[in-house]
């Protein structure tokens, strides 16, 4: 279903919901917590609850105007716990002291069948960002998925592409666009309005590829829905430290498993490749050429793009500008100007001023009730996380490559272009 930019979808989904029946719960639930009328609302779906997942849900219930009414979760411990927190939660806020609203569902199609979420939190493995992705945007609902994107690059484009195609309000979890005390923002501005002169190359520090995951089968805990984990990923016996029991104040190490995500390369450099690409203006397009540390001259991963500014995966304090006049190097707490009087030299009203927030979540709300593009759109995250795929396929490969960032294809290279994307597993092999 599309939806319009100029309608206020919260007011389109609130007669829609009525007219089908929905559950008096809601209206009730909401009117006992002192939380705006159902016309007013956001109620919110969390996919994922991991660590990284409880933590957005929390900064998501801080915003009075939303409500958190399901979780998907498959481990049983974690769903059960974040199903008590909310139900907690929200109990403290009415005049009873009890509040049962939050239904848990262990396949998240079942949340997404539900014609009474306005928009989704996906805070899964990354390999499990896409389908649900897609298919929340699919079905109208308006989303905040965890960076990186997508496990593939056509994975990155499909989501961006329906997105845009159902007119859903998308934000990326790129939080170093929109918080760090507006640092990121800051050095890009500058960089950007020509503070360093011309810019001629980026550090960014971020971590290593991953590699095949090696590890041995052990006992499934109970109530463990596995192959519900695995998704489209290979079928393979459990192991506690993908799907850890209970709950952890520590991400599980599936990241350093090719199978379900890309490393150190996609985590952080979702981060700082994505500032890279900001200051790059490069939030549309990318890198033309990719070279592996073998056949460098520096011996370290690195972009070219078509400017002629080099991308460098080195050793940096977060990302390193280096321009003819002088170097920007920022850091989430960290912010060092050569020379030093660039950190305060302000951007004049005439000047390039980037898009401005001062809270991820926060934006993506505001957003919502505009139907405007927040900071880090689904297009954003996908170029962004592009670039980590082209280093990791570069590291992998040991190859020089070439990149068309129109076309989305690598130049004169068919095996390439067959890495675009990965087989997925039945049931799990169409996106949509």
């Amino acid at each position: 279903m599309n939806h319009p930019r100029s309608i206020n979808r919260r007011t389109f989904l609130h007669h829609a919901v009525i007219g089908a029946s929905a559950p008096l719960i809601l209206s009730a639930a909401g009117k006992a917590l002192g939380r705006p009328a159902a016309g007013d609302r956001l109620t919110l779906g969390v996919i994922g609850m991991g660590k990284r997942g409880h933590n957005v849900m929390r900064s998501f219930m801080s915003h009075k105007e939303v409500q958190v009414v399901a979780i998907s979760e498959v481990e049983p411990t974690r769903l059960e716990f974040n199903r008590q927190f909310v139900d907690t939660q929200y109990s403290q806020m009415t005049d009873s002291g009890a509040y049962k609203g939050c239904a848990t569902y262990t396949d998240f199609r079942d949340l997404l069948e539900r014609k009474d979420i306005d928009a989704v939190l996906i805070a899964t493995p990354d390999h499990w960002h896409a389908i649900p992705a897609i298919r929340a945007a699919n079905a109208g609902m308006d989303i905040f998925c965890e960076k990186p994107l997508s496990l593939t690059i056509h994975e990155a484009r499909m989501m961006a592409n329906a997105a845009k195609a159902n007119n859903v309000v998308f934000q990326t979890g790129s939080q170093q666009r929109s918080e760090c005390g507006g640092r990121f923002h800051r050095a890009c501005e500058l960089v950007r309005n020509g503070r360093i002169g011309k810019l001629t190359k980026i550090i960014a520090g971020v971590g290593g590829a991953s590699r095949p995951c090696d590890l041995p089968g052990e006992p499934m805990p109970e109530g463990v829905h596995w192959d519900m984990w695995l998704g489209q990923a290979p079928e393979r016996p459990y192991n506690q430290i993908l799907c850890p029991q209970g709950v952890h104040d520590h991400y599980p190490a599936w990241r350093d498993f090719k199978e379900y995500s890309g490393g150190g390369m996609t985590d952080w450099g979702a981060h700082h490749f994505d500032i890279a690409q900001w200051a790059l203006d490069m939030d549309e397009s990318g890198p033309v050429e990719i070279i592996p540390p073998e056949l460098s001259d520096e011996k370290l991963l690195t972009y070219v793009y078509a400017n002629g500014v080099q991308l460098v995966k080195g050793h940096a304090n977060g990302v390193k500008f280096i321009g003819t006049e002088g170097t920007i190097e920022v850091n989430r707490d960290f912010f060092q100007a050569d020379p030093e009087e660039l950190a305060n030299d302000p951007i004049g009203e005439s000047e390039i001023h980037l898009y401005k927030a001062n809270n991820h979540v926060g934006n993506f709300l505001e957003c919502v009730r505009s139907r405007q593009d927040p900071i880090c759109t689904a297009e954003i995250g996908a170029r962004s996380v592009t670039v980590c795929h082209l280093g990791n396929m570069a590291f992998w490969s040991k190859r020089r490559l070439r990149w068309n960032p129109k076309t989305e294809r690598f130049i004169d290279d068919a095996e390439a272009d067959t890495w675009l994307d990965r087989e997925r597993r039945d049931p799990w092999k169409d996106l949509a």
